[in-house]
């Protein structure tokens, strides 16, 4: 239920609303009523020395609504606020020419709007303005800023699922990372506000977005713009415990008070359901592509899946395509093909409810481990079956944005043989040393992730312990990953604003065994033991 002082939706889109009347308008009065027939009108007035030079109206009525809001604002206009409170539906019949008996009803409620409107700027006093009407104001203008930063944003696209646990977040994340490396302008807004995963994937767990001015700066990883609930929190362990109207809130917010600036595609990662936010973040974009819809091949995930498509088309957002993930393993060793949960589920479903299917992506241990590392928008898939699913997945969307991925890979059967990856690990005594910053020397170790083989070692020693030097050194000397018993927050940041991912809580062992279950995704890393 909205708020007294809250403008509905319908003031949004009448031509009539206060947005149209510039930014330096300042409302003096405000009201909104309910008539019996349940239709809404809202009047905003502006005055000076209590006499009205602007009003206007908006309504979620029919056309004889409408018709009398237009007429009692016309008359209203120009006259001193005691002259306006005498207007009453007689006038405004007289000035429409009448209405149907039925319609009556209409010219009544304008007119009683219209005098609680006046009533609100004489309460207004010696400042002109009343609370009410300040807070009325408000409102225009965060709607407005809103409706300016989504028109900013020339496609949007929403990632769904009726299920939890499906991936839907991976998907979101390498499909934002495909839209960056095709060219476009990106945006990735995670709107799960109890378990959100895409500061992890991103690689920018516990850093913070800048505020400018009034502007919250999402965070730039590989030309992708990221914003989350998640950078917002105290901690990884917080719990967010709110009410729908709370969630709403928070999701308008991501999308009014981030400057998100020009963007050719927004990738929106919403939490599983139907519920709040994924309801809010359609309704706050109002006109969006459609939503892609991620489901694997359980019985129990299509049955609650095939809840999102109906969903999308009682919003009448359009299903953009059905994505099956976790379809099949692929043995990393061998490269046998298992399917664990059995296959097809996801495109029987999305053959049923008519809607396209856009693949099938299978499960590896890379996934995980990429995701974990955070590495997801900085690497591109390596490994054939995965690179190859997800460019199947995304051309069709990308061809939305007028984009296509600069190496398809059916025009490239060698895209397994990309350059390796280097991870640093910090040493002493040959092993990993639990004090980043003062270890005698680095272990640069060079990967093919795309068969899980070490290539190549070599030691350097490190320069000597100066404050902000190791992220440009380090990243001169070409690492992408760093695993480290203990960092610091702010030199986690430095690394990765240079572009490195940074895997903490890593326990003490040699480099080979570390990178080798890290590649496996049998790593686990525990707390950091260096957080300051």
């Amino acid at each position: 239920m909205q708020s007294e002082l809250e403008p509905s939706p319908a003031f949004l889109d009448h031509a009539q609303s206060p947005r149209n009347l510039g930014a330096s308008l300042v409302f003096d009065g405000y009201a909104r009523i309910t008539g019996t027939c349940g239709d809404t009108m809202e009047i905003w007035l502006c005055c000076k020395a209590e006499r009205i030079t602007e009003a206007r109206f908006a309504t979620t009525g029919c056309a004889p609504s409408l018709a009398s809001g237009s007429a009692v604002t016309e008359l209203a206009r120009g006259l001193p606020l005691d002259q306006a409170l005498a207007i009453g539906p007689g006038e405004v019949l007289q000035e429409l020419g009448g209405l149907p008996e039925e319609s009556r009803h209409c010219a009544a409620l304008a007119a009683e709007t219209l005098h609680a409107a006046c009533r609100d700027a004489l309460r207004g006093g010696e400042d002109g303005r009343s609370e009410q009407a300040r807070q009325a104001a408000a409102r225009v203008a965060e709607a407005e800023q809103l409706r300016a930063r989504v028109a900013a944003i020339r496609h949007q696209i929403i990632v769904l699922s009726g299920k939890g646990g499906v991936g839907k977040s991976t998907v979101a994340v390498s499909l934002a990372a495909a839209a960056a490396r095709a060219g476009l302008a990106v945006g990735l807004l995670d709107v799960d506000v109890h378990g959100p995963s895409v500061p992890t994937m991103a690689g920018i767990e516990g850093q913070r977005p800048v505020v400018v001015g009034e502007a919250l700066i999402p965070i730039e990883v590989c030309g992708v713009k990221v914003m989350s609930v998640g950078l917002l929190l105290d901690g990884r362990d917080q719990a967010v415990i709110w009410r729908g109207p709370m969630k709403a809130k928070v999701i308008e917010q991501l999308l009014r008070d981030v400057e998100w600036g020009d963007l050719d595609l927004l990738v929106v990662d919403a939490p599983p359901g139907t519920g709040d936010e994924p309801l809010s973040a359609c309704q706050l974009l109002g006109h969006a592509d459609g939503a892609v819809v991620v489901t694997t091949p359980q019985d129990v995930a299509i049955a609650a899946v095939r809840k999102s498509v109906t969903f999308c088309r009682q919003l009448g957002l359009p299903v953009l395509g059905v994505v099956e993930n976790m379809s099949s393993m692929v043995c990393p060793s061998c490269g046998h093909v298992t399917d664990v949960f059995g296959a097809g589920a996801g495109e029987r479903m999305a053959s049923e409810m008519s809607v396209p299917f856009l693949g099938r992506i299978p499960m590896h241990p890379a996934i995980a481990t990429t995701g974990d590392a955070g590495t997801v928008l900085r690497l591109p898939w390596t490994i054939a079956p995965i690179a190859e699913a997800f460019d199947r997945a995304f051309t069709p969307l990308l061809a939305l944005a007028g984009a296509t991925l600069p190496e398809p890979a059916s025009a490239n059967p060698e895209r397994k043989q990309e350059q390796p990856m280097r991870i640093a690990i910090p040493l002493a005594d040959g092993r990993l040393a639990q004090h980043f910053g003062h270890c005698a020397a680095f272990a640069l170790v060079d990967v093919d992730t795309g068969r899980r083989e070490i290539l190549a070692r070599q030691d350097v020693q490190a320069p000597e312990h100066q404050p902000g030097l190791l992220p440009p050194w380090l990243a001169e000397r070409g690492a992408h990953l760093i695993l480290a018993g203990g960092m610091g927050s702010r030199a986690q940041q430095l690394f990765t604003g240079h572009g490195i991912q940074v895997v903490v809580g890593v326990p003490s062992d040699t480099p080979e065994a570390l990178v080798s279950a890290w590649m496996a995704g049998t790593l686990v890393s525990g707390e950091n033991v260096c957080d300051h």
